[in-house]
């Protein structure tokens, strides 16, 4: 490389943490806490829109599901255009979405408009999430990546349990539309998140966009030298990899990126099974309600956890160990669950049950965002999470009908740990010679081998 030649991904890679770094991980964590509120807070006002709208079990079942799906098509149409137009516009497009629709549904007056508004808000809510994890992958430097991504999506978790909190304080005195006029606030955030949250340093690298490129990399690397004849440039893209959907499936990749997509549905099957249905599976079991609603915020600290947890060990070790690890020891966990234990062991169980689905669902993210390159990132993990999405829609429907044959409580857990082994084997399935690492480490082998023969010759 010459020496007025600045190689992007190398100089992100081998940067120290920095206030930038900083400013990064809080806006992304702040992004995603809203997110995570605006999911959970159909489960919080539930109870009085059933009460309110007469709505049967099925037909709340049903409103649920609307989000749901808005989410599975706002992951693979927003990370796939996000590519194109940049992760910093498209993040705040998604933030408008999901917030402002989230808003509206206060002023719903009907299940079909608010079922409408739900699939609407969802398009955001999934849609923002690849955006915000690839956003952080592509700014955190190489050592401590995985945990900075798991630190930065524990905001989920922290906003689904701060719309349980909110709810629990103001629904009660001011009813259930007070959660959803809060869920406007990101709405007021958009101009600060514009000003501060910086573009991806690859897309302005890709688009000849040297000056800001310029001022990114001083914040990166204060101490980096760069003059007027200084030039950026990106890892050499693979030739085919221009079309991002197509390229999914090139370079020796097909394999791997279907048993991605395998990996995020039996997770995401998991963690809405059990968050739907955890409390009356442990009432079933022979537990106190009360009880069980311990268990489901243990489930989710547990979640918490095991995300970052998970995160600084596959900053030592690598994801794919670490994921099939932990998707089998929840599987472990779910069976051990059927069967009666102390309190302090059962509480234990749920919480490894929920660091193997929460947790690893939110590693998953980072393993996906690892595994290709720049230019495909977010369509990669934009399509593994809208798969994802279908087995977060069939979870709670397959657990629901699964209860319904009153099986013995052993039984049901056993259902529910199955996914996790699949999960499991379809990790440890995915090829890394075929990863950005894999293909850096060929290029270099390459380059090398050519160096050699033109000194032989």
């Amino acid at each position: 490389m010459k020496e007025d030649q600045i190689n992007i991904n190398n100089l992100v890679d081998e940067a120290t943490f920095t206030p930038f770094h900083w400013g990064v991980l809080l806006w992304c964590l702040i992004i995603i806490i809203f997110d995570g509120y605006d999911l959970v807070i159909y489960g919080v006002v539930l109870p009085l829109l059933m009460q309110e709208w007469g709505l049967s079990t099925v037909q709340a079942g049903m409103l649920a599901s609307t989000a749901l799906f808005g989410m599975m098509f706002g992951a693979m149409s927003f990370g796939t255009l996000s590519d194109k137009l940049g992760r910093k516009k498209t993040i705040m497009i998604c933030v408008a979405i999901f917030s402002g629709f989230t808003f509206l549904g206060a002023f719903a007056s009907s299940p079909t408009e608010f079922g409408i508004l739900r699939f609407l808000a969802g398009l955001g809510i999934g849609g923002v999430m690849p955006n915000v994890v690839a956003l952080m992958t592509e700014y955190a430097p190489k050592k401590i990546r995985s945990t900075l991504v798991a630190i930065m999506f524990s905001g989920y978790a922290i906003g689904g349990m701060a719309s349980a909190l909110l709810g629990a304080w103001l629904v009660v005195d001011y009813g259930w539309k007070i959660m959803f006029y809060i869920a406007g606030i990101p709405l007021l955030f958009l101009p600060l998140i514009w000003k501060y949250l910086p573009e991806s340093l690859m897309f302005l690298t890709q688009n000849g966009e040297n000056i800001k490129v310029q001022e990114v990399v001083s914040k990166i690397t204060p101490n980096q030298v760069i003059t007027t004849k200084t030039t950026f440039v990106l890892n050499e893209v693979i030739a085919g990899d221009e079309a991002p959907l197509k390229a999914l499936f090139q370079q020796g990749r097909s394999a791997s990126t279907f048993m991605f997509w395998i990996a995020f549905f039996m997770c995401l099957l998991m963690v809405y099974a059990l968050g739907s249905w955890l409390p009356k599976l442990m009432i079933q079991a022979g537990y106190s309600l009360g009880a069980s609603m311990i268990f489901l915020f243990a489930l989710n600290i547990g979640g918490m956890i095991g995300a970052i947890g998970g995160g600084a060990l596959a900053d030592k070790f690598h994801l794919k160990p670490v994921l099939t690890s932990m998707f089998l020891l929840g599987s472990m966990s779910l069976i051990l669950l059927g069967f009666n234990s102390p309190t302090f062991v059962l509480y234990t169980l749920i919480a490894v049950a929920g660091a193997a689905t929460i947790g690893s669902q939110i590693l998953l993210y980072t393993f996906v965002a690892q595994y290709y390159p720049t230019t495909l990132r977010s369509t990669g993990m934009g399509w593994a999470s809208g798969i994802g999405r279908i087995g977060a829609i069939v979870g709670p429907v397959l657990t629901g009908a699964l209860l319904g044959f009153e099986l013995p409580h052993q039984m049901n857990f056993l259902a529910i740990a199955i996914p996790g082994v699949i999960a499991a084997l379809a990790i440890f399935l995915v090829n890394l010679k075929s990863s950005v690492e894999g293909a850096t480490h060929q290029s270099t082998v390459n380059t090398e081998v050519r160096a050699f023969k033109s000194s032989t010759h």
